[in-house]
């Protein structure tokens, strides 16, 4: 059974705000939280700097840019990210294998050559935003739970470290893959909270106790006015499975 202190370290804070100002703030109002995640908007509007800002409190990045491009090009952005110390980072399943495999490779060579901590690699699977027709829509026949297993599958042999799908896939996925094979599951909405624009979601205590590794929550937490009390109302809620 995890500890409460486990289950704070599993909850991946979204900074989805416009500066890197704003994210200071939250993460001064989060003390329990270790891991935050910068998105596009935020890596665009700050750069790289938000990681060392971060860093210097003792936070860890998630870097949710979903790479998809050449393999060549996937590699060099993998190896920037070390290079920055990024805890753990997202590309596109649906690059295919040699561009994982490639992101593979520049993770492992640019720890070695510093030293340091192997950033994690996990696979955007299915976007938790997307349903069946929106799939069908551009081409892809397979039902949702049939390409998230297909994708998680190949990243698994392109040797990343593990996958991003919505919490109903979580189980599936670690069927296929196995225990060790990291699920992180954002579509989490707590009890209390609105769905929004994600279609696909569960709480914090059922995507958990499906198998989720990391949670990812953000709109729950950093729009209330109290985001380190709606912090302390999720591990409440987890701890109560």
């Amino acid at each position: 059974m995890d500890t409460p202190n486990n289950f704070a370290n599993k909850i991946i804070v979204a900074l989805d705000v416009d500066t890197g100002l704003e994210a200071l703030r939250l993460t001064d109002k989060l003390p329990e939280t270790e891991v935050f995640k910068v998105g596009l908007k935020l890596f665009t509007a700050e750069g790289p700097s938000v990681f060392e800002k971060l860093q210097r409190q003792d936070k860890k990045v998630f870097l949710d840019l979903k790479l998809h491009d050449i393999p060549n090009t996937v590699a060099g952005a993998v190896s920037a990210g070390a290079r920055h110390g990024v805890y753990m980072m997202t590309l596109h399943t649906s690059g295919g294998k040699e561009m994982m495999e490639r992101a593979v490779e520049a993770a492992a060579a640019e720890s070695a050559r510093l030293g340091t901590e192997r950033t994690l690699l996990v696979g955007v699977t299915v976007l938790t935003s997307l349903k069946s027709d929106h799939l069908h829509s551009i081409g892809v026949a397979s039902t949702i739970e049939d390409q998230v297993l297909r994708l998680a599958a190949l990243a698994q042999e392109a040797g990343l470290d593990g996958v991003v799908c919505s919490p109903k896939e979580i189980e599936l996925v670690k069927g296929e893959c196995g225990r060790e094979f990291l699920v992180v599951a954002p579509g989490i909405r707590p009890t209390w909270a609105a769905a929004q624009d994600q279609k696909r979601i569960l709480t914090p205590a059922q995507a958990m106790r499906k198998g989720a590794d990391y949670i990812v929550i953000g709109r729950p937490i950093i729009k209330d006015p109290d985001p380190r009390k709606a912090f302390q109302r999720i591990l409440n809620e987890l701890r109560s499975f």
